[in-house]
């Protein structure tokens, strides 16, 4: 994550949606968000109506960060 790991751009954001959204797709006839993906799509619209371009990790509740960190344990060093 940019700034020392201590911030969450929206690229980021974005990129930990789409991996949470493979891992766990919409289900059912209503196609409702995995509550993965639901947690962090909350705050990617945060972010745009507040026009953020990112957040501190000190701003995220506990399952937010999580999940991030779940994310970004899985990607390819930089």
């Amino acid at each position: 994550m940019t700034g020392g790991a201590m911030e969450l751009s929206l690229q980021e954001l974005e990129a930990a949606i789409n991996y949470w959204r493979e891992r766990r797709p919409a289900r059912g006839n209503e196609y409702a968000l995995s509550a993965e993906v639901n947690i962090l799509a909350k705050l990617y619209a945060l972010m745009i109506f507040d026009h953020a371009p990112s957040l501190t990790l000190e701003q995220l509740d506990s399952s937010a960060r999580q999940l991030l960190q779940t994310w970004r344990d899985t990607r390819a060093p930089d």
